[in-house]
Protein backbone atom coordinates (compact mmCIF):
# COMPACT_ATOMS: atom_id res chain seq x y z
CA UNK A 1 0.00 0.00 0.00
CA UNK A 2 1.51 3.75 -0.90
CA UNK A 3 2.04 6.20 1.59
CA UNK A 4 -0.92 8.44 0.25
CA UNK A 5 -3.27 5.20 0.16
CA UNK A 6 -1.86 4.48 3.83
CA UNK A 7 -3.15 8.17 4.85
CA UNK A 8 -6.14 8.47 3.02
CA UNK A 9 -6.97 5.28 4.88
CA UNK A 10 -6.18 6.47 8.67
CA UNK A 11 -8.47 10.21 7.50
CA UNK A 12 -10.83 7.55 6.74
CA UNK A 13 -11.07 6.19 10.16
CA UNK A 14 -10.91 9.09 12.02
CA UNK A 15 -13.99 10.53 10.28
CA UNK A 16 -15.59 7.35 10.85
CA UNK A 17 -15.26 6.60 14.30
CA UNK A 18 -17.83 7.60 16.62
CA UNK A 19 -16.03 9.93 19.56
CA UNK A 20 -18.54 11.95 22.10
CA UNK A 21 -16.86 15.18 22.47
CA UNK A 22 -20.48 17.84 22.57
CA UNK A 23 -23.84 16.34 22.64
CA UNK A 24 -24.42 18.40 19.62
CA UNK A 25 -22.28 16.40 17.56
CA UNK A 26 -25.15 13.66 17.98
CA UNK A 27 -28.51 13.45 16.91
CA UNK A 28 -31.52 12.78 18.84
CA UNK A 29 -31.38 8.99 17.56
CA UNK A 30 -28.12 8.32 18.61
CA UNK A 31 -28.93 9.33 22.20
CA UNK A 32 -31.84 6.81 22.23
CA UNK A 33 -29.41 4.38 20.64
CA UNK A 34 -27.12 5.07 23.94
CA UNK A 35 -30.24 4.50 26.13
CA UNK A 36 -31.07 1.18 24.42
CA UNK A 37 -27.80 -0.01 24.60
CA UNK A 38 -27.62 1.09 28.39
CA UNK A 39 -30.84 -1.27 28.73
CA UNK A 40 -29.27 -3.75 27.20
CA UNK A 41 -26.11 -3.64 29.97
CA UNK A 42 -28.25 -3.63 32.62
CA UNK A 43 -29.81 -7.09 31.40
CA UNK A 44 -26.00 -8.28 31.04
CA UNK A 45 -26.33 -8.94 27.26
CA UNK A 46 -22.93 -7.01 26.50
CA UNK A 47 -21.37 -8.89 28.87
CA UNK A 48 -17.63 -9.24 28.12
CA UNK A 49 -17.91 -7.20 25.29
CA UNK A 50 -14.46 -5.29 25.96
CA UNK A 51 -12.57 -8.29 26.77
CA UNK A 52 -9.35 -7.94 25.59
CA UNK A 53 -9.44 -4.27 25.20
CA UNK A 54 -7.67 -1.87 26.75
CA UNK A 55 -8.86 2.08 27.94
CA UNK A 56 -6.04 4.68 28.42
CA UNK A 57 -8.20 7.21 30.93
CA UNK A 58 -6.88 10.75 31.47
CA UNK A 59 -8.05 11.82 35.24
CA UNK A 60 -7.36 14.53 37.99
CA UNK A 61 -7.12 13.16 40.94
CA UNK A 62 -10.56 15.06 42.05
CA UNK A 63 -12.95 13.28 40.34
CA UNK A 64 -14.84 10.53 42.27
CA UNK A 65 -18.23 9.81 40.35
CA UNK A 66 -17.12 9.72 36.92
CA UNK A 67 -13.87 7.96 37.13
CA UNK A 68 -15.20 5.12 39.44
CA UNK A 69 -18.05 4.67 36.91
CA UNK A 70 -15.91 4.57 33.80
CA UNK A 71 -13.15 2.52 35.81
CA UNK A 72 -15.53 -0.58 37.21
CA UNK A 73 -17.67 -0.02 33.92
CA UNK A 74 -14.71 -1.12 31.90
CA UNK A 75 -13.76 -3.61 34.21
CA UNK A 76 -17.15 -5.30 34.20
CA UNK A 77 -17.52 -5.57 30.38
CA UNK A 78 -13.87 -7.38 30.52
CA UNK A 79 -11.62 -4.47 29.67
CA UNK A 80 -8.42 -2.66 30.78
CA UNK A 81 -8.39 0.48 32.65
CA UNK A 82 -4.95 1.78 32.30
CA UNK A 83 -5.08 5.65 34.36
CA UNK A 84 -3.05 8.72 34.04
CA UNK A 85 -2.94 11.80 36.01
CA UNK A 86 -4.92 14.72 33.79
CA UNK A 87 -1.62 17.13 33.97
CA UNK A 88 0.27 14.27 31.65
CA UNK A 89 -1.61 16.25 28.37
CA UNK A 90 -0.09 19.07 29.60
CA UNK A 91 3.96 18.39 28.86
CA UNK A 92 6.21 19.33 26.14
CA UNK A 93 5.20 16.26 24.66
CA UNK A 94 3.19 16.99 21.32
CA UNK A 95 -0.41 15.88 21.18
CA UNK A 96 0.54 14.57 17.90
CA UNK A 97 3.51 12.37 19.36
CA UNK A 98 1.18 11.59 22.27
CA UNK A 99 -1.49 9.83 20.07
CA UNK A 100 0.25 7.97 17.49
CA UNK A 101 1.85 5.83 20.20
CA UNK A 102 -1.14 5.06 21.94
CA UNK A 103 -2.34 4.54 18.48
CA UNK A 104 -0.30 1.25 19.18
CA UNK A 105 -2.00 0.15 22.36
CA UNK A 106 -5.32 1.72 23.19
CA UNK A 107 -8.83 0.61 22.02
CA UNK A 108 -10.19 3.66 23.33
CA UNK A 109 -8.86 7.34 25.01
CA UNK A 110 -11.40 8.96 28.11
CA UNK A 111 -9.89 12.13 29.07
CA UNK A 112 -11.09 14.89 32.15
CA UNK A 113 -9.47 17.66 30.86
CA UNK A 114 -10.27 21.67 31.37
CA UNK A 115 -9.68 22.86 27.95
CA UNK A 116 -12.01 20.55 24.93
CA UNK A 117 -9.19 21.94 22.52
CA UNK A 118 -6.99 19.17 24.10
CA UNK A 119 -9.69 16.52 23.73
CA UNK A 120 -10.94 17.85 20.38
CA UNK A 121 -6.63 17.83 18.78
CA UNK A 122 -6.03 14.32 20.29
CA UNK A 123 -9.67 13.55 18.17
CA UNK A 124 -7.32 14.69 15.41
CA UNK A 125 -4.76 12.25 15.88
CA UNK A 126 -6.08 8.92 17.20
CA UNK A 127 -7.31 5.90 14.93
CA UNK A 128 -9.93 5.00 18.06
CA UNK A 129 -12.70 6.74 19.87
CA UNK A 130 -12.13 9.49 22.59
CA UNK A 131 -14.98 10.30 25.27
CA UNK A 132 -14.59 13.51 26.85
CA UNK A 133 -15.14 13.36 30.90
CA UNK A 134 -15.64 16.72 31.35
CA UNK A 135 -14.23 20.01 30.27
CA UNK A 136 -14.86 23.82 31.06
CA UNK A 137 -17.35 23.84 29.02
CA UNK A 138 -19.68 21.07 28.70
CA UNK A 139 -20.40 17.25 30.77
CA UNK A 140 -22.07 15.36 28.10
CA UNK A 141 -21.62 11.81 30.32
CA UNK A 142 -23.13 13.51 32.81
CA UNK A 143 -26.11 14.79 31.06
CA UNK A 144 -26.61 12.05 29.20
CA UNK A 145 -27.25 10.00 32.48
CA UNK A 146 -29.61 12.06 33.36
CA UNK A 147 -31.61 11.88 31.15
CA UNK A 148 -31.18 8.39 30.63
CA UNK A 149 -32.53 8.69 34.51
CA UNK A 150 -35.62 11.05 33.57
CA UNK A 151 -36.53 8.61 30.14
CA UNK A 152 -36.78 5.77 33.50
CA UNK A 153 -39.89 8.13 35.40
CA UNK A 154 -41.28 10.40 33.15
CA UNK A 155 -43.60 9.72 30.63
CA UNK A 156 -41.88 11.12 27.46
CA UNK A 157 -39.08 13.86 29.07
CA UNK A 158 -38.52 15.89 26.13
CA UNK A 159 -42.22 17.16 26.65
CA UNK A 160 -41.14 18.34 30.38
CA UNK A 161 -40.18 22.16 31.12
CA UNK A 162 -36.32 22.46 32.39
CA UNK A 163 -35.21 25.35 34.46
CA UNK A 164 -31.14 25.26 34.66
CA UNK A 165 -30.63 26.99 38.27
CA UNK A 166 -26.54 28.44 38.29
CA UNK A 167 -24.01 30.18 35.94
CA UNK A 168 -23.12 30.03 32.48
CA UNK A 169 -19.86 27.05 33.24
CA UNK A 170 -19.64 23.95 31.86
CA UNK A 171 -23.39 22.26 33.19
CA UNK A 172 -25.60 24.62 32.41
CA UNK A 173 -23.78 24.18 28.32
CA UNK A 174 -24.36 20.86 28.83
CA UNK A 175 -27.58 21.43 29.51
CA UNK A 176 -28.50 23.55 26.20
CA UNK A 177 -26.45 21.10 23.86
CA UNK A 178 -28.83 18.36 25.47
CA UNK A 179 -31.83 20.52 24.98
CA UNK A 180 -30.48 21.55 21.32
CA UNK A 181 -30.16 18.07 20.21
CA UNK A 182 -33.49 16.90 22.09
CA UNK A 183 -35.65 19.61 21.14
CA UNK A 184 -36.89 20.13 25.18
CA UNK A 185 -37.55 23.73 26.65
CA UNK A 186 -34.90 24.91 28.71
CA UNK A 187 -34.73 28.16 30.51
CA UNK A 188 -32.17 29.66 33.36
CA UNK A 189 -32.33 31.21 36.70
CA UNK A 190 -29.21 33.44 37.24
CA UNK A 191 -27.85 36.05 38.80
CA UNK A 192 -27.28 38.94 36.30
CA UNK A 193 -24.43 38.79 34.16
CA UNK A 194 -24.06 34.56 34.43
CA UNK A 195 -26.87 34.44 31.48
CA UNK A 196 -26.36 31.64 28.24
CA UNK A 197 -26.48 33.16 25.52
CA UNK A 198 -29.76 31.80 23.55
CA UNK A 199 -31.50 31.16 27.04
CA UNK A 200 -34.13 32.53 28.64
CA UNK A 201 -33.08 33.59 32.12
CA UNK A 202 -34.90 34.52 34.95
CA UNK A 203 -33.33 36.36 38.07
CA UNK A 204 -35.79 34.94 40.90
CA UNK A 205 -36.63 31.10 41.52
CA UNK A 206 -40.07 31.94 42.70
CA UNK A 207 -40.70 33.19 38.76
CA UNK A 208 -38.84 31.11 37.22
CA UNK A 209 -40.18 28.01 39.09
CA UNK A 210 -43.27 28.15 38.05
CA UNK A 211 -44.71 26.14 35.14
CA UNK A 212 -41.39 23.60 34.99
CA UNK A 213 -41.35 19.81 35.47
CA UNK A 214 -37.31 19.46 35.69
CA UNK A 215 -35.06 21.63 38.00
CA UNK A 216 -31.32 21.44 37.45
CA UNK A 217 -28.85 23.10 39.68
CA UNK A 218 -24.95 23.37 39.45
CA UNK A 219 -22.57 24.24 42.72
CA UNK A 220 -21.60 28.00 43.03
CA UNK A 221 -17.96 29.52 43.37
CA UNK A 222 -17.65 31.51 46.81
CA UNK A 223 -17.12 34.53 44.41
CA UNK A 224 -20.02 34.28 42.91
CA UNK A 225 -22.58 33.03 46.20
CA UNK A 226 -23.96 36.15 46.46
CA UNK A 227 -25.40 37.47 43.18
CA UNK A 228 -27.27 34.09 43.17
CA UNK A 229 -29.09 34.69 46.34
CA UNK A 230 -32.53 35.10 45.06
CA UNK A 231 -31.80 31.86 42.90
CA UNK A 232 -31.06 28.85 45.66
CA UNK A 233 -33.72 26.34 44.93
CA UNK A 234 -35.91 25.57 48.60
CA UNK A 235 -38.39 23.50 49.40
CA UNK A 236 -40.77 25.92 49.13
CA UNK A 237 -39.68 26.99 45.45
CA UNK A 238 -39.88 23.68 44.55
CA UNK A 239 -43.96 23.82 45.66
CA UNK A 240 -44.16 26.64 43.02
CA UNK A 241 -43.37 24.16 39.79
CA UNK A 242 -45.96 21.71 38.10
CA UNK A 243 -46.96 18.90 40.02
CA UNK A 244 -44.90 15.77 39.73
CA UNK A 245 -41.49 18.32 39.20
CA UNK A 246 -38.01 16.56 40.57
CA UNK A 247 -35.01 18.04 42.11
CA UNK A 248 -31.84 16.65 40.02
CA UNK A 249 -28.75 18.42 41.28
CA UNK A 250 -25.35 18.28 40.04
CA UNK A 251 -22.91 16.75 42.68
CA UNK A 252 -21.10 18.23 44.37
CA UNK A 253 -24.50 20.11 46.15
CA UNK A 254 -23.73 22.43 49.14
CA UNK A 255 -26.49 22.14 51.18
CA UNK A 256 -26.96 26.12 52.18
CA UNK A 257 -25.63 27.16 49.04
CA UNK A 258 -27.32 26.56 45.24
CA UNK A 259 -30.03 24.38 47.46
CA UNK A 260 -31.45 23.99 50.77
CA UNK A 261 -30.74 21.71 53.45
CA UNK A 262 -34.98 20.85 53.56
CA UNK A 263 -35.36 20.56 49.61
CA UNK A 264 -32.37 17.67 49.31
CA UNK A 265 -33.89 15.79 52.16
CA UNK A 266 -37.68 16.08 50.50
CA UNK A 267 -39.12 13.62 47.85
CA UNK A 268 -38.22 15.60 44.81
CA UNK A 269 -34.81 15.44 45.36
CA UNK A 270 -33.68 12.31 43.07
CA UNK A 271 -29.74 12.99 42.58
CA UNK A 272 -28.55 9.64 44.53
CA UNK A 273 -31.03 7.82 42.54
CA UNK A 274 -29.73 9.17 38.68
CA UNK A 275 -26.14 8.98 39.72
CA UNK A 276 -26.64 5.10 39.67
CA UNK A 277 -27.53 5.11 36.20
CA UNK A 278 -23.83 6.67 35.63
CA UNK A 279 -22.36 3.07 35.74
CA UNK A 280 -24.29 1.74 32.90
CA UNK A 281 -24.88 5.19 30.82
CA UNK A 282 -21.21 5.42 30.66
CA UNK A 283 -20.53 1.61 29.43
CA UNK A 284 -23.29 2.13 27.10
CA UNK A 285 -21.34 5.16 25.25
CA UNK A 286 -18.12 2.93 25.16
CA UNK A 287 -20.11 0.41 23.43
CA UNK A 288 -21.77 2.68 21.07
CA UNK A 289 -18.51 3.98 20.38
CA UNK A 290 -16.84 1.04 19.61
CA UNK A 291 -19.85 -0.68 17.80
Amino acid sequence: MSLKACKDLNLWRRTKLKNLIRLTDYHAKDIYDIFNIADEVVLENYKDILKGKSFVLFFPNSSIRTRVTFEKGIYLLGGQPILFPTETLDKKEDLKDVCGYLNNWADMVIVRHKDINIIEKMSQYLSVPIINAMTDINHPCEVLTDMYALSKIRKNFVNDKFLFCGSNGNIGLAWKEAATVMGFSLEQCCGKGYEIEGLVSHNNIYKAIIGKDIVCTDSLSAAILNDFKECVVTLDAMKKANKGAVLNPCPPFYRGEEVSADVIDSDYFVGYKFKRHLLNVQQAVMVYCLT
